[in-house]
């Protein structure tokens, strides 16, 4: 029987072999490695990806997926974990674990940031999203496409954007392009000793505010004074910080409410 696209589930299925020969090129897979496929589908994906590694485990929310996958994989091929991608506890999974999917376009960002607070567990990540959502990951600062999603994943991970998929490729086709994006999780000593909520408290309040002055938009959270003795000018729009600068910032609050002093006024 064949399966109907799910809308409330964000289901585009990947249709073209060509593309799905060159994701597998991209993610090499190998026998022995440790494969996590978000999404899995109808198995076009998951079938390469055994062929290539042997045996991998994968998320499905959608039963009646859930249920043609097991009948056509075997438990020794594929551990079907039958589920929603948003509530599994990614730091259950062994270390060394690399992730793959066609992620779906209308969870792709809360899915991005639930898993990128257990990057240390994964070796790589390979994901199909929107060409849009992969611009801002992989945007530098002082352009239009860096966000919150851009300094949030870029403190965790090496973003690279491997290639474009048109929606052609995708049955039913979406209303917009995809892009494939690699993945690479950075090291403790590389991401630096930095409070991580208090990276999030500052990237998510300068941001609420994009249009306004760093001084502004931070009002409340730093006063001109600290953001100054970080070496950063407050006339600057939050766009015009680089990570390291919401690094900086991120330990100049932390130290302040570790210390519980009374936070110097502008």
């Amino acid at each position: 029987m064949k399966h109907v696209a799910r809308k409330r589930f964000g289901q585009h299925f990947l249709a073209d072999r060509s593309v799905l020969e060159r994701i597998v090129e991209a993610i090499d897979p190998r026998p022995g490695d440790e494969l996590l496929e978000i999404g899995p589908g109808p198995g076009a994906l998951t079938a390469a990806l055994i062929e290539r590694a042997g045996r991998i485990r994968a998320i499905e929310i959608d039963r009646d997926l859930a249920r043609a996958l097991r009948a056509r994989f075997p438990p020794a091929s594929l551990e079907l974990i039958e589920g929603d991608a948003l509530k599994f506890d990614y730091r259950s999974l062994p270390c060394g674990m690399r992730l793959v999917g066609n992620l779906p376009y209308n969870i792709s960002t809360p899915l991005l940031f639930r898993i990128s607070i257990c990057s240390d567990r994964f070796r790589d990540l390979h994901f199909m999203l929107q060409k849009e959502v992969v611009a801002r990951m992989a945007a530098m600062h002082s352009t239009p496409d860096y966000g919150r999603l851009s300094v949030m994943l870029q403190h965790r991970f090496r973003v690279e954007r491997l290639f474009d998929v048109p929606a052609a490729a995708f049955r039913p086709a979406p209303q917009v392009k995809s892009s494939m994006v690699r993945l690479t999780p950075r090291s403790v000593l590389e991401r630096g000793d930095v409070d991580e909520e208090s990276l999030r408290h500052v990237v998510s309040a300068a941001f609420s505010h994009r249009r306004k002055t760093l001084e502004n938009a931070l009002s409340g959270v730093l006063p001109a004074s600290v953001i100054v003795a970080q070496g950063i000018e407050p006339s600057l729009r939050p766009e015009n910080l680089s990570l390291a600068n919401y690094v900086s910032l991120a330990g100049a609050f932390s130290r302040l409410t570790r210390e519980k002093e009374p936070i110097p006024k502008a």
